[in-house]
């Protein structure tokens, strides 16, 4: 059975999701892709669509005033962005749908939620719990026992090790390193690169070796 999809996103992410489709499109044509959605894309990004053959469907208004109930995936970077949109699209009673790269491993019993993004050499290791709508990019490392709440994105090449749990809406940027059996609040900011030592409060933006 093949699912007709559109992405939600013009930019980076949306294009590195369509990545991920191809790419399950590869081992077994799954997906159909329509087009991709987005509010206000960029010139650059429409003629990046444009180069690779991907119509652009419109802004959300107009494609949720339409007929069609396409599933979507929502594959905007930004964690609060993220949760609204979702919010909007689940009212107007679409359906998300979870992709994995074929790259990817995901650990035994491990759980990945509906919406979410995981993208190519990811490693979610075992009994990891990862919320709805995440993003897991390219090369991330997720260690045994974590949790990652809803609208968590793990940036390219971060490590989270074993038992950390992550709140919802958190960000965790590239490269950056999150110590064992800590807890990292929810809509925090933990900078690239950054080493995590300690648990991080809600709302805070850390940074540094070792982050403050």
């Amino acid at each position: 059975m093949v699912t007709s999809v559109v992405v939600i996103g013009a930019g980076g992410f949306g294009r590195e999701a369509l990545d991920v489709i191809a790419a399950v499109n590869s081992m077994r044509h799954s997906l159909h892709v329509l087009g991709v959605v987005d509010s206000a894309p960029s010139s650059l990004n429409l003629n990046r669509l444009a180069e690779r053959n991907i119509e652009y469907l419109g802004t959300e208004a107009e494609w949720l005033s339409g007929e069609s109930k396409a599933s979507y995936v929502l594959a905007v970077g930004d964690p609060a962005a993220r949760s609204s949109i979702a919010a909007r699209w689940n009212r107007a009673d679409r359906s998300a749908i979870t992709i994995l790269h074929p790259s990817a491993v995901l650990g035994s019993n491990s759980l990945v939620g509906r919406g979410s993004v995981v993208c190519a050499g990811a490693q979610i290791s075992t009994n990891v719990r990862v919320g709805e709508y995440v993003h897991v990019n390219p090369n991330a490392t997720v260690g045994h026992d974590s949790v990652l709440h809803d609208f968590v994105s793990i940036n390219p090449g971060a490590v989270v090790s074993g038992d950390v749990v992550i709140g919802s809406g958190v960000l965790v940027g590239a490269g950056a390193v999150i110590l064992q059996r800590l807890s990292i609040g929810e809509n925090s900011v933990v900078g690239a690169a950054a080493c995590v030592v300690h648990d991080v409060a809600a709302s805070a933006v850390v940074k540094g070796v070792p982050a403050r």
